[in-house]
């Protein structure tokens, strides 16, 4: 039988990112920091100050007071506890836990509406994955478009279709137009036409963005397309493939456990 060496949760938790910061993305250590955060605020609530001390049944109660406690989906769940699960393998490669302890540790299954993402993110994984952008990847296109999106609920046709001029800083608003005339038509065509107010830190990012780093660029129509590339106006499915690249499992490493 294996000699179990004492360890806190928090203690262990620190060690695994310290052993995966070398072998991982920056994105995925951040990520399963802050997933498996929750599993060690579950144990000082419950007064666990030992995982030798952690059972099967431990893991079970912990999945349903995860699921209760945040009240996320299925697909969010999922991740938490493939992530957890990855956890526990290593900690039984360091005798923190009892050998295939791993093995308990529940994930829901997905049926097939369960792993379909839209654009729009629930609140979970949204404060991840704008946190993660804001450190990272500040006022780049990846990032302008998730948070533009996020925060003003507006679909992809809409958002190709913004011009810098559309953005009033000192109103702090955008206006959304129909221009069919110009290659920019929008959902609902002039009924689909309004102006929306914007928060401080969406106005600050998109100021940053127009002043550093949008190119200087203008499309066939002698526009100033506010999400641009280098090409010119974005595309509406280089913004799909921009928000899958953060939120869709597996697209990006974190949501596929680590061996």
């Amino acid at each position: 039988m294996t000699h179990l060496e004492s360890i806190e949760p928090a203690t262990a938790l620190n060690l695994y990112l310290t052993q995966k910061e070398t072998e991982v993305s920056d994105w995925t250590l951040y990520s399963h920091g802050s997933r498996l955060g929750h599993f060690i605020r579950w144990c000082d609530e419950k007064a666990i100050d030992n995982l030798n001390d952690i059972i099967s049944r431990d893991l079970k109660r912990y999945k349903l007071w995860r699921r209760d406690d945040g009240e996320i989906n299925n697909v969010t769940l999922k991740t938490q506890m493939d992530t957890l699960r990855v956890f526990i393998r290593w900690c039984e490669s360091i005798n923190a836990v009892t050998q295939d302890l791993s093995t308990s540790v529940e994930s829901p299954n997905l049926d097939h509406n369960d792993n379909v993402r839209e654009v729009m993110l629930d609140p979970e994984d949204s404060t991840l994955v704008l946190e993660y952008l804001r450190k990272y990847e500040y006022a780049s296109v990846e990032h302008v478009a998730v948070e533009l999106l996020w925060r003003t609920a507006l679909r992809r046709g809409a958002a190709v279709a913004l011009d810098v001029g559309d953005y009033d800083a000192q109103r702090q608003q955008l206006a959304v137009k129909h221009r069919p005339e110009t290659g920019t038509p929008i959902k609902n065509k002039g009924r689909g036409e309004r102006v929306i107010a914007l928060r401080g830190s969406l106005c600050e990012l998109l100021d940053d963005w127009i002043a550093n780093q949008r190119p200087a660029v203008t499309d066939e129509y002698r526009r100033e397309p506010l999400l641009a590339t280098s090409h010119g106006r974005i595309h509406g499915q280089t913004i799909q493939s921009h928000v899958y690249a953060y939120t869709r499992p597996c697209v990006y490493s974190d949501d596929c456990p680590i061996d």
